[in-house]
């Protein structure tokens, strides 16, 4: 039988975009993100990928499908 790969995401966000809905971090399956103490032009604080959970997005690109503003996008790495 073929091993199974799972993928390996790079979580890039467009902080000036966000209106910080917390989509992004309410529906990632591997709690992947936070919102963050910093804030954009707008007022917004911005979401960030959780210190130490850096290697464990799997590309699912939940985040991208749910955000309004489109202020987050995936790139998948290779192990």
């Amino acid at each position: 039988m073929d091993e199974q790969i799972v993928p390996l995401g790079r979580v890039h966000i467009l902080e000036e975009r966000c209106k910080e809905c917390e989509f992004c971090v309410e529906f990632c399956p591997k709690d992947v993100l936070r919102l963050s103490p910093r804030f954009n032009r707008k007022g917004y604080r911005v979401p960030e990928v959780v210190p130490g959970k850096e290697g464990e997005c799997v590309a699912c690109r939940h985040c991208e499908d749910i955000c309004p503003e489109f202020s987050i996008y995936i790139e998948e790495v290779k192990r």
